[in-house]
């Protein structure tokens, strides 16, 4: 599982690579995190995640970008002990 939330934040440092950062928010505690980034060229990433027991993290989360086609794509996921359960859009 966390692989797959590092992949995710990957693909989208891929698409925002000539960007800049225009917001950006890291909160991390015990038994969960969550952060928020946005850039200028329309990226942007939200995602938490908690500990549902000491061996369990549950995620949830979001990630937009505009593709090279310039349509826009937004993933929303959830991952959890069940596996990584993605919702994909394209504008």
């Amino acid at each position: 599982m966390k692989f797959v939330i590092v992949f995710a934040c990957l693909l989208a440092l891929a698409y925002a690579d000539s960007s800049t950062i225009v917001k950006e928010y890291n909160e991390v505690n015990p038994d969960g995190f969550k952060y928020v980034w946005e850039t200028s060229d329309g990226t942007s990433v939200n995602q938490d995640g908690q500990l549902t027991d000491p061996h369990t993290l549950s995620v949830k989360g979001s990630y937009e970008y505009i593709s090279k086609e310039g349509k826009t794509i937004k993933v929303t996921y959830t991952a959890d002990e069940n596996g990584y359960k993605p919702d994909i859009k394209q504008t």
